[in-house]
């Protein structure tokens, strides 16, 4: 039965994080080709991009948030309870997405309500991934790194199913009519992703982990005070790790979608360049994930963050060569390879860092925190940019490897975490807080 439910929790963890990350990232798309054009047409054009990608910011800065608030209730009623919440809201938030009128119709009230609808979003994904990872990993009883990982690989296979969603309905649609209502077709499509995720999540039982811990464990009424009162620099340790993570995450499809058009490639050719390489995310989650239960987190995460120090000088030449084949190794080198060394453990790793009692509360907490690396981070090299005069990329590479050596430092300072039973709770760091 253990094993059932283990498979059930795995399938129930990849599935739904598959279909958060296709809703979240839908708008990143749209966000990019449509919204300014249908809820933001009293705007300057370069004005209506900018209140634009203001509201796609929005989604991440909601998703601590989501993150404190599904944890607090997490870690006291259960972890299926809130991933049954999560889908809900987003699946409902996106379909309403689809359903929203433009600013033509019904004026100052449609921005606002996208506003809304993408603070919702927010909110889903950031108390999402934390109970998806805990799902798999507190039904595990070995290779916890690689059951953990499936959440995190349905990030990259969210974002191949949205650019497909996006790019068929184009085809099938035409420029005009896609723009007219033939965006509206992927976000309404959510319903059905929703129907089959609550179906398939439905099925698995709480984790024995967390209903152990009901019996044995002290009950904390407010398990955000509990993290940050008895684990302060875990936290900050493990926000310190994961930041690198998603500043090269957002470098490799965010900003080098826009860098790449800028250096010469068609917008459809980078596209499709992202989607294979985050295809071939989903694999180096996996398999790097996997190897961390043999040789531990650290080795892992900090392996691939020293040869992406490196490799942020490599990447922009690549793109800039014009050269599509190149693009596509540069993509696939970044995202297939090196990224999911610093990405892959994360999920384990943050599982493994708090007690059951404040466990949702705290790795939600700490994986949204360094979320915001890949919400800020575009908009800081677009500064960057502008402030060359676009000529230059080197003050990009520099700050990928600060970042970089910033998550290596916080590594050192954890302790190996892949031999921890999650029933005990223990220090994960060299120095008592």
């Amino acid at each position: 039965m253990g094993n059932v439910q283990l498979r059930r929790a795995v399938a129930s963890s990849y599935l739904g994080s598959l279909i958060e990350y296709y809703d979240f990232l839908l708008y990143a798309t749209a966000s990019a080709v449509v919204f300014n054009k249908v809820f933001f047409s009293n705007l300057d054009p370069a004005l209506a991009t900018v209140a634009s990608f203001g509201t796609f910011a929005t989604g991440y800065l909601a998703r601590p948030l989501g993150g404190v608030l599904f944890g607090h209730f997490g870690d006291r009623l259960g972890r299926k309870r809130m991933l049954v919440m999560t889908m809900t809201l987003m699946g409902v938030s996106s379909f309403l997405i689809g359903l929203l009128p433009t600013y033509g119709q019904i004026g100052a009230a449609a921005p606002l309500g996208l506003i809304l609808l993408r603070v919702l979003q927010g909110v889903s994904v950031g108390g999402e991934w934390g109970g998806a990872v805990l799902m798999s990993a507190e039904h595990a009883t070995t290779r916890r790194g690689l059951w953990a990982s499936f959440a995190n690989a349905g990030a990259p296979s969210g974002m191949v199913v949205s650019t497909l969603a996006m790019t068929t309905t184009v085809a099938v649609t035409g420029e005009a009519a896609f723009l007219d209502w033939g965006w509206r077709v992927p976000f309404l499509l959510s319903v059905v992703l929703l129907a089959i995720g609550l179906f398939v999540r439905s099925r698995v039982e709480e984790t024995p982990v967390f209903l152990a811990a009901k019996t044995t464990a002290p009950r904390r009424r407010f398990p955000l005070v509990a993290v940050l009162r008895d684990q302060p620099k875990t936290l900050s340790l493990g926000v310190g790790v994961g930041l690198a993570a998603f500043v090269v995450q957002a470098t490799l499809t965010t900003f080098v979608l826009a860098y790449g058009v800028q250096a010469g490639h068609g917008r459809q050719a980078v596209l499709n360049a992202l989607t294979v390489s985050s295809a071939c995310a989903v694999f180096g989650i996996v398999g790097w994930s996997a190897a961390s239960d043999r040789f531990g987190r650290r080795p892992i995460v900090m392996i691939g963050a020293l040869v992406t120090a490196v490799y942020g000088f490599l990447l922009f030449p690549l793109v800039d060569s014009g050269n599509g084949a190149l693009l596509l190794v540069a993509l696939v080198v970044g995202q297939g390879v090196l990224h999911p060394m610093m990405y892959g453990p994360l999920a384990a790793l943050y599982t493994e860092l708090f007690a059951t009692e404040n466990r949702y509360t705290g790795a939600s907490l700490g994986y949204q925190l360094a979320g915001l690396g890949a919400g800020f981070a575009p908009v800081l090299f677009a500064e960057f940019q502008r402030a060359s005069g676009g000529a230059s990329t080197t003050a990009v590479s520099w700050t990928i490897a600060a970042f970089c050596l910033l998550s290596v430092g916080c590594v050192l300072a954890l302790k190996e975490t892949n031999r921890r039973d999650l029933a005990e709770n223990r220090p994960s760091v060299r120095t008592a807080d």
